[in-house]
């Protein structure tokens, strides 16, 4: 019999280590990740309808010199204002969707035992439902705010982008599988991240033999 790969949800608030988490797991032998938020980008991309999509609602104002969208721009309007956001993202989600699941069955038909979703707006856009277990990933709110930063990302814009997550952890917690803490020491989270991984696949091996 043939297991189907685990397929695991990665999300968490801007800052608390989610790509460095699904790069780590992008390490394990046979482990896939999907990042739907360099989908999302691509989806936004030149000559595409969501892209023109996105110049109907928000004007000149996000278009640059070049014709090609000042995702700068719209992130300042977009983090500064909820209604902004959710309409970008009624843009977005669905053209991110089918992508996602695209990926998802190449990676599987390519023979991977585990399909790795990273995305913050993993719940909200629908893809949660694609997996067998939800990871949150957290950290103390200073951590965030340092990591952040040290994006080069200056102070007003960080505490902006963050607030515009407002309680994005309270809100997933319902939806997680896993809570994964990132505070601690890097070799120290990183082996938690290989052990929960270990146990995710067994336990999508055993659903599968029942």
């Amino acid at each position: 019999m043939t297991l189907r790969a685990v397929r695991i949800g990665l999300t968490g608030p801007i800052g608390c280590g989610k790509s460095t988490i699904a790069g780590w797991l992008a390490e394990s032998d046979g482990v896939v990740v999907i990042d739907a938020d360099d989908i999302a980008r691509d989806v936004l991309g030149p000559g595409t309808s969501e892209v023109e999509a996105v110049y109907a609602r928000f004007g000149s104002a996000v278009r640059g010199p070049d014709g090609a969208l000042d995702r700068g721009a719209l992130a300042r309007i977009v983090f500064s204002d909820p209604n902004a956001l959710e309409a970008l993202e009624r843009i977005v989600h669905p053209a991110v969707r089918p992508r996602v699941d695209q990926a998802m069955a190449s990676a599987e038909a390519a023979g991977a035992k585990a399909v790795v979703i990273e995305a913050i707006k993993l719940v909200e856009g629908g893809l949660a439902t694609r997996c067998d277990e939800v990871w949150l990933v957290t950290c103390e709110p200073a951590t965030q705010r340092r990591r952040v930063i040290d994006r080069g990302v200056d102070q007003a814009d960080a505490e902006a982008r963050i607030a515009a997550q407002g309680d994005l952890v309270e809100r997933l917690r319902p939806f997680a599988t896993r809570v994964v803490r990132t505070d601690a020491a890097p070799a120290t989270v990183k082996a938690r991240v290989r052990r929960d991984l270990a146990d995710a696949r067994d336990r999508r091996a055993a659903s599968d033999e029942t």
